[in-house]
């Protein structure tokens, strides 16, 4: 059986399931840079107190290195980050859509420039 003149209708089916793979890429990464959004914002508004923050931090990181030690980027490195991301963008309600559009190691880069 000759495939050949069916090529172009299955290509399309392979076009729905590309288009369907980076939608589900683009919504993972919207979720997760809302997460980190929502991590910094619990670690930010106890931690105004420096001495208090910093303690905070270092808790925070302790528990997930003791409970969850399979989730990565929860050190207190990558908290603090977290805080920086939220306190970087906190203000600029217009921005706050856009957000999503970027990668986290984008916005890593840009938190770092």
């Amino acid at each position: 059986m000759e495939l050949q003149p069916y090529n172009d209708k299955f290509q399309k089916v392979v076009n729905i399931i590309e288009t369907a793979r980076e939608n589900a890429y683009k919504k993972v990464n919207e979720e997760l840079i809302l997460m980190y959004r929502d991590i910094g914002k619990f670690i930010s508004e106890p931690s105004a107190n420096a001495a208090y923050g910093d303690a905070f931090v270092q808790q925070l990181a302790g528990f997930f290195e003791k409970n969850y030690p399979d989730l990565k980027g929860f050190n207190r490195r990558g908290l603090y980050r977290m805080k920086q991301f939220y306190e970087l963008y906190k203000d600029e309600e217009k921005v706050s859509t856009l957000l999503t559009q970027l990668s986290w190691s984008n916005h890593l880069k840009i938190m770092s420039a």
